[in-house]
């Protein structure tokens, strides 16, 4: 017996706001909230429902009977298709206000803070090609288009350097132009793309493990150095040094040009050794006369200019007078630390990543900076009373956790240690929430702002400062 359809289409509704994730609202005639990839607020659509739950569905739009003012005209060849950019199609103005909302939505809805006036969200000056890092995967079997798949034709161009289809872990759109990062990195992809296929150098298959060509990383830095790295699954080489020595002479401008050699089961460079081929092993950051030293596997905000407006941010929630002692917890490589050394009296901090406590000891040294100590190990296991008892009771904490925020665990030792500050840097403001809504006994939020780190996108990193009740 068929299985009968749930799914259901309904006509003309008008969406009226934007949520979690990018997707946009509607209201069924059920009264259920309907959440659209496809569409801006202010359109009227017709949506066909993909899938139902008991408060809610999911949708695409199928037709826009009214374009909202909102709308804007897409500059990417690629948009709809790629999955970057998911907000390409509403004016910049516009994502500022609805990423804006839905923080203080999280903190207010879920984390039930009572919120100070507000600091409006701090928007990027560049709102395409701001990046400083991007990686592609090359393919030797790419996404086709539903009217290269109708033609009945043979499609013979089948290798691809782009992005992975969303959904699809071994689909790769092959990508022409893309509008995240600066010149030269369209020509540096394009050109390794080209000379590749007319020299035989094969693209990966990821569902047969085999080809040579893996993926391509291309990291600039505001300092005008760049790195380019290729890594390869199948070693030959003839073809490995043959395709390096065109792209050294090709752009004479890379500073660093490196390989790895990955045969394994993923594409994680981590647990891999990065071969410097040409130039040094490492570009450099710098901000504020500060310089740090970034290699192939360094974590560094993605957004550089942005990324010094945040801490700028953090180190004036941070309120220092030159006495403090500061913790600054999930440091990274230390970049947040050092930022703020000048004006604490000591800094400490700790992060789970070895490689990334050794960049901080070793930009510390550079920069000639003596008042910060960095600690390797796992949070919560690191963050506890001996550690304070060892380092001193920290006047400042400053804690920028990964998405899923702080560990129960912390928040308790936080609590525990009950510092005069905690100022809270997120890119998750809903795991932020709840976690402030945890310090809500002991600490009232003061200052509170959004910084868009990633124009297009639905993503915002948010900076709270606590103070003790």
């Amino acid at each position: 017996m068929a299985r009968k359809n749930k799914n259901k289409e309904f006509k003309e509704l008008e969406v009226i706001d934007a949520g979690a994730k990018g997707k946009s609202i509607a209201k069924a005639p059920d009264g259920k909230v309907i959440f659209i990839g496809n569409a801006v607020p202010g359109d009227v659509i017709d949506v066909q429902t993909t899938r139902k739950k008991k408060a809610y569905y999911e949708g695409t739009a199928t037709k826009i009977h009214k374009f909202s003012e909102k709308r804007v005209e897409p500059p990417c060849i690629h948009f709809g298709v790629c999955g970057g950019c998911k907000w390409q199609f509403m004016g910049y103005e516009h994502q500022l206000y609805y990423k804006e909302k839905e923080v203080l939505n999280n903190l207010t809805r879920l984390g039930k803070i009572e919120l100070p006036q507000v600091t409006p969200i701090l928007g990027s000056k560049a709102i395409y090609f701001y990046r400083n890092k991007m990686e592609f995967s090359f393919s030797d079997s790419r996404w086709l288009t539903l009217e290269e798949i109708q033609s009945g034709k043979e499609i013979e161009d089948r290798d691809a350097l782009g992005f992975h289809i969303p959904g699809m872990w071994d689909k790769i759109l092959d990508v022409k132009e893309c509008h995240l990062q600066q010149a030269p990195s369209n020509g540096i992809r394009n050109s390794i793309k080209k000379f590749a296929i007319a020299n035989n150098i094969p693209f990966f298959n990821t569902r047969e493990q085999r080809g040579m060509l893996r993926t391509l990383m291309i990291r600039t830095s505001s300092t005008g150095e760049i790195m380019v790295l290729v890594q390869f699954f199948e070693d030959n080489t003839e073809k490995r040094e043959l395709l390096l020595d065109f792209v050294a002479e090709e752009f004479p401008e890379i500073t660093s040009l490196q390989y790895v050699i990955n045969p394994k089961g993923n594409d994680t460079i981590y647990d891999q050794e990065v071969i410097c081929y040409k130039g040094r092993d490492h570009i450099f950051e710098e901000m504020e006369g500060l310089k740090f030293k970034i290699n192939a596997k360094s974590f560094y905000q993605t957004n550089s200019e942005q990324a010094y407006n945040l801490y700028k941010i953090t180190r004036d929630f941070a309120g220092l007078t030159g006495d403090e002692l500061v913790y600054d917890l999930y440091t990274g490589t230390g970049t947040i630390a050092q930022f703020i050394a000048a004006k604490a009296k000591k800094v400490v901090g700790v992060e789970a990543v070895p490689e990334a406590i050794e960049d901080a000891k070793e930009n510390a040294r550079n920069n000639g900076i003596t008042n910060t100590e960095f600690y390797v190990g796992d949070m919560k296991k690191v963050f506890t009373k001996g550690f304070i008892d060892q380092h001193g009771h920290p006047d400042v904490i400053i804690t920028d956790p990964p998405r899923d925020g702080m560990h129960k665990d912390v928040v308790e030792q936080i609590i525990g240690i009950l510092p005069q500050r905690i100022v809270y840097v997120s890119c998750n403001s809903a795991t932020q929430a709840r976690d402030l809504s945890l310090l809500d006994a002991h600490y009232k939020v003061t200052r509170t702002q959004a910084v868009d780190m990633f124009p297009q996108t639905f993503h915002v990193e948010n900076v709270v400062c606590l103070e003790r009740r």
